[in-house]
């Protein structure tokens, strides 16, 4: 089957470590060279583009076989459609970042069942779903980042919404928790007017900023919480002559906002280093793969990264990041 998988995957383009010898894994364990399955929400997202980009270099440095997949928009049935056919296969590990999470959490169940290792990253399974997540930041230190944030921008008072991806998304929900929780907590003058789906694309994000400006006309703030609303409310702002007047934030790649932010129609772009969440879930998923990484650790050792904490089983990437006019050309993702 191995064997068969490798012409496959060749044939196909779908891995970038190559058909030729790979070096052998490195991470100690049982040696083995891993097929690790990779899937993104979409595959479209400049996001996960990104996240990609650190997963190619960890599969290349490990010398294992990865193959990338997904939706092209976020769609949680097409994402268990794919992880059953990658069970079919024989994949060694599956690493995913979850749409819906007790709707993917049923085949990653299976997946386990039939030997193979599953891994999450970004967004989370169940927990007996899944051996580890790799959770680029706690979802309170998120949560709290950019309530702080916005907070700062707004002078801690006024009007804002959030626009997220889908109302479903596990990691969006935790986030928006704890925004919630930290807005009730400390600042008793900002008030949340609504919060509305994106469908991870940049073009409703903008329609529904639109809409969003012309139903609260003294909102101060918009919140995008997934990438591709961030430039999607900077350009609705923009177009409604808004900039300055009603900052724009949230979580998103300085690459896809480096243009508003220079232009003062976006504030800040809160983020983490995508390359780098790619590259720790894929040295994760080898780690797992070949018994290297086991339940009760709290230390791991990636590669270029370093030694990271473990809570629980959850493997840290670090803390978020504010990207600002002041910053944001020293990063090119």
């Amino acid at each position: 089957m191995k064997s068969l998988l490798a012409f496959v995957f060749c044939a196909a383009l779908l891995f970038n470590a190559g058909c030729s010898k790979a070096p052998e894994p490195a991470g100690g364990g049982s040696g083995k060279k891993l097929t690790v399955a990779l899937m993104p929400k979409s595959k479209g997202n400049a996001y996960f583009v990104s996240c990609k980009q650190g997963a190619d270099e960890a599969a290349k440095e490990l010398g294992l076989d990865l193959l990338f997949d997904g939706p092209t928009e976020p769609d949680p049935a097409k994402q268990n459609e794919i992880i059953e056919n990658w069970i079919t296969l024989g994949v060694d590990v599956i690493a995913v970042a979850c749409e819906n999470s007790e709707g993917i959490s049923t085949a990653l169940r299976k997946a386990r069942k039939k030997g193979v290792k599953v891994v999450t990253f970004d967004s989370d399974a169940a927990a007996d779903a899944r051996e580890f997540f790799v959770n680029q930041a706690t979802p309170e230190g998120i949560g709290y980042t950019l309530m702080d944030e916005a907070a700062r921008l707004t002078g801690e008072e006024g009007e804002f919404a959030i626009i997220s991806a889908t109302l479903t998304a596990a990691n969006m929900n935790a986030w928006r928790k704890h925004i919630e929780a930290r807005l009730a907590e400390k600042y008793p003058k900002l008030k949340l007017v609504a919060t509305k789906p994106s469908d991870d694309l940049k073009d409703k994000a903008q329609s529904e900023a639109t809409a969003l400006l012309s139903a609260y006309p003294n909102l101060k703030l918009l919140m995008a919480i997934c990438s591709p609303a961030v430039p999607g409310c900077a350009e609705a702002v923009k177009q409604a002559g808004k900039a300055g007047t009603v900052k724009v934030m949230g979580l998103g790649l300085p690459g896809e906002n480096r243009r508003y932010v220079k232009e003062d129609v976006t504030q800040s772009v809160v983020l983490w280093k995508t390359v780098d969440l790619g590259y720790l879930t894929i040295h994760a998923a080898n780690a797992v793969g070949n018994g290297v990484l086991k339940p009760g650790d709290t230390r791991y050792a990636a590669g270029r990264l370093g030694e990271l904490e473990i809570q629980g089983s959850d493997i840290l990437l670090g803390k978020p990041f504010i990207f600002n006019k002041a910053n944001i050309d020293e990063f090119d993702f």
